[in-house]
């Protein structure tokens, strides 16, 4: 598929409600080729609901979104074969084996009958999964599920992975497998956004670091500094700070714990 020469992802004015509660608010995005974005926020920040907006399963109530060139409300097949993704948790037919789960994403993302065994192998070893290979799905440990996630997402080299907190009951290992593999798909071209609760580990893969809060994209992190938690709730306090001051919320749990820690000798 030739490609559009623009960012590999866009959002533009990227709105969601659920009933009352707006979820994300007037969001702009972009993430460019062989660049990494991560989004880290608090739960309930509208990461997850981004993320599905971004791939299609959930329709924006206002702006837009463009995956790979294609807007994603229209993008063809074609577009969507160039896709990778995990979202919440990671999906897996329960009666079919690792390998044969792997075969049918490499096939429904346009692999070739011929060209898809070399690329499960190959996904197979890279996430260690070789003594579950011809396992059911279904008697996995929650941290090899996560692997096969992982490896369905990337079986067939995306030029765009979208990664929902993919570090989610991975092992040490299998953590350091996750950011080897992150940064060889980005320096092969590709473009990556990835949310995260582990500021440390996202920073060490990231180009760049945005916090997601109450739907907004309140700040960036810088992924070479140090005391990045102290830096994330810093910005999260200021912002609701500012909220209190327009008739907002004024007090949060988070907020005391970070006024004690900040004031305790050394504290950070």
């Amino acid at each position: 598929m030739s490609l559009p020469d623009e960012a590999a992802l866009r959002c533009e004015g990227l709105s969601k409600s659920f009933g009352a509660e707006p979820v994300v608010s007037d969001l702009n995005l972009t993430v460019q080729a062989g660049h990494v974005q991560a989004l880290v926020g608090l739960n309930g920040a509208g990461k997850t609901t981004l993320m599905r907006m971004v791939l299609g399963m959930t329709r924006p109530d206002s702006g837009w979104v463009r995956v790979l060139g294609f807007d994603v409300a229209r993008a063809p097949r074609a577009c969507w074969a160039g896709v990778g993704q995990m979202i919440e948790t990671p999906f897996a037919y329960p009666e079919l084996t690792v390998r044969e789960n792997l075969h049918a994403a490499a096939r429904l993302h346009g692999l070739t009958r011929s060209g898809a065994p070399a690329a499960v192998a190959e996904m197979i070893d890279r996430l260690g999964l070789a003594p579950w290979a011809d396992r059911r799905s279904s008697t996995l440990s929650q941290g090899n599920r996560q692997r096969l996630g992982l490896a369905a997402a990337l079986v067939h080299s995306p030029k765009l992975l979208v990664l929902d907190e993919p570090t989610n009951a991975l092992d040490p290992a299998g953590v350091v497998l996750l950011r080897d593999l992150v940064e060889e798909i980005a320096d092969g071209g590709a473009a990556v956004l990835v949310s995260s609760h582990h500021l440390d580990e996202v920073a060490r893969v990231a180009d760049r670091v945005s916090i997601l809060h109450h739907g907004s994209v309140i700040g960036e992190l810088d992924p070479d500094g140090v005391d990045l938690e102290r830096a994330f709730f810093a910005m999260v306090c200021d912002a609701d700070r500012v909220a209190g001051a327009d008739g907002g919320p004024t007090e949060r749990p988070y907020r005391r714990r970070f006024a004690r820690r900040s004031a305790a000798p050394g504290g950070h």
